[in-house]
């Protein structure tokens, strides 16, 4: 469509050229919907930074604006009284990934005008449910806040002024705006009192976007929907491997289960048991077939959501690129000791080896005066604490830090703010003074597997640098993939012992990671 073609000369230049993913994606994508043909099931499968996320943006926003002209002429028959009917919906396991994602698809579509919104603004009522003293409401908001992760809801002012195309949003939030704020606050408090004294540190941070390890208030109320389902013609799961974990896949079923029954063809909720069940299992659930496109992204394909794939959607085609499961081959590896004293002294001494490197290249190609760009880097930690103390021990030795966990203040504003100088944004290369300065702007940003999915960091960050040992091959490529992508340069750098406890661990590692190197 000439708008896309457009859009993506805005956004990519005009010598871009399809990576393998994105070419396979339009050859099977691309095709015009043929009356009584069933909808289309699809698995884009791609290493990090791979470019999948136009991979399906451009044949779904294609297909929105090529039927806008046939669901205006039959949207009487499927009309709700609610704020909100998307005809495509994205979904994704964090707010920062939406709001990126959300971005993106904007910028492809403004030619062609469709309205794209993303769920994850940082709005609450502004009046109370039920009467009380002030300092009650207070409580009752404070605790709403909370739960909702500070998202955004719909105030009664704009119902029915909100025309929208595309919507992007976490699952849980869409569950949210579809059932009515506060659904599942009851529920939510049964789960807590069941977690207390049970360590769940895997996905420990991506599990906040469920609001589930937060207290719910005492008193609760159920609003009203936003949002509608019956117009809903495309689904696309993003970070499939995540939204099918089985930590996280309940929700994300829920809801596909919703949308499938408010276009009349409801499918039953799969049980929690089907993703770990094998191919041709006799546990595994009959077929689903949804009444919508169905469209799967990942950078790895795990076992469980190969097999829930394989048991509940045997028809869907798996389109996969010749480098999955192994990192960008932009991406080099680097294994460093620890000289056994203290870590974080070792990683601050990497860090400013990394800046040398900057300066030594800076002496040697700048053409005039001018300030050094230092490279800005992303470092990884297992545990929300680890990210704490590094942090504060960096920023006591005058390098400044984000240090980002899911419970950080900064996530609840509702933007990607928190992330600017970090995140890709395709507009121009923010200036002046202190921005090179480490001292005055951040260059490191420590966090945990929160920001490790899906998003699309600045080529600024070259390295990557690994501190705590992966839990599991899947969780290091999506961590180191944040560098090296679009077929950029960087580094990851893997921290270990390289002797006495702990160095026959170190070791495996590195063979494992040469695997997926190579």
């Amino acid at each position: 469509m000439p708008g896309l073609l457009q859009s993506l000369r805005e956004t990519l230049g005009t010598e871009a050229r399809p990576t393998a993913i994105q070419a396979s994606s339009m050859k099977h994508l691309l095709k015009e919907h043929v009356e009584g043909e069933k909808y289309k099931e699809f698995l884009l499968a791609s290493e990090t930074g791979s470019g999948k996320s136009i991979a399906y943006l451009l044949p779904v926003l294609q297909d929105l604006k090529r039927t806008e002209h046939e669901q205006s002429n039959t949207i009487a028959h499927h009309s709700s009284r609610k704020p909100l009917n998307p005809r495509a919906l994205i979904l994704a396991p964090t707010h920062e990934l939406t709001r990126q994602l959300a971005s993106f698809a904007k910028s492809l579509s403004h030619v062609i005008k469709l309205r794209v919104m993303c769920a994850s603004k940082a709005n609450t009522p502004s009046t109370a449910k039920s009467s009380g003293t002030a300092s009650k409401m207070k409580g009752k908001f404070e605790g709403a806040g909370a739960s909702s992760g500070a998202e955004f809801v719909i105030s009664k002012t704009s119902r029915g002024s909100r025309p929208v195309d595309l919507l992007v949003g976490t699952p849980m939030k869409l569950l949210e705006m579809e059932r009515g704020r506060g659904w599942n606050w009851e529920e939510r408090a049964r789960e807590r009192a069941m977690k207390i004294g049970k360590k769940a540190e895997e996905h420990e941070d991506v599990k906040e976007e469920d609001g589930g390890d937060k207290e719910p208030p005492r008193e609760f109320w159920i609003d009203e929907p936003e949002m509608g389902l019956e117009n809903v013609q495309w689904v696309v799961v993003d970070e499939a491997d995540v939204l099918f974990d089985p930590d996280f896949q309940e929700s994300t079923r829920m809801l596909l289960s919703d949308i499938a029954a408010a276009r009349g063809s409801p499918v039953p909720v799969i049980p929690s048991s089907a993703l770990s069940s094998t191919p041709d299992s006799e546990t595994s659930a009959q077929p689903i077939s949804y009444p919508f496109n169905f469209l799967l992204t990942s950078a790895t394909i795990p076992t469980s959501l190969s097999n829930y794939l394989s048991n509940n959607h045997p028809s869907l085609t798996r389109l996969a690129s010749p480098r999955l499961h192994h990192l960008p081959s932009t991406l080099r590896t680097e294994h460093t000791s620890w000289t056994g004293g203290n870590k974080s002294a070792d990683i601050e001494r990497r860090i400013r080896r990394v800046w040398s490197e900057d300066a030594l290249v800076h002496s040697k190609t700048a053409t005039g005066p001018g300030p050094i760009k230092l490279s800005k880097l992303l470092v990884f930690c297992n545990k929300r604490h680890k990210v704490e103390q590094l942090a504060a021990f960096l920023d006591g030795r005058g390098i400044k830090c984000v240090a980002l966990t899911g419970s950080a203040d900064a996530r609840k504003r509702g933007s990607n703010h928190h992330l600017d100088g970090f995140l890709k944004t395709g507009g121009p290369e923010a200036t002046g003074p202190g921005l090179s300065d480490p001292a005055q702007t951040p260059h490191v940003l420590v966090t945990t597997s929160l920001l490790s999915r899906g998003l699309d960091f600045s080529p600024m960050i070259k390295h990557v640098f690994i501190v705590d040992e992966p839990r599991n091959m899947i969780d290091f490529l999506h961590r180191a993939g944040r560098a090296g992508r679009a077929g950029e340069a960087g580094k990851v750098v893997v921290f270990g012992r390289a002797k006495g406890r702990g160095s026959g661990r170190t070791e495996e590692v590195k063979q494992r990671v040469r695997a997926v190197a190579g």
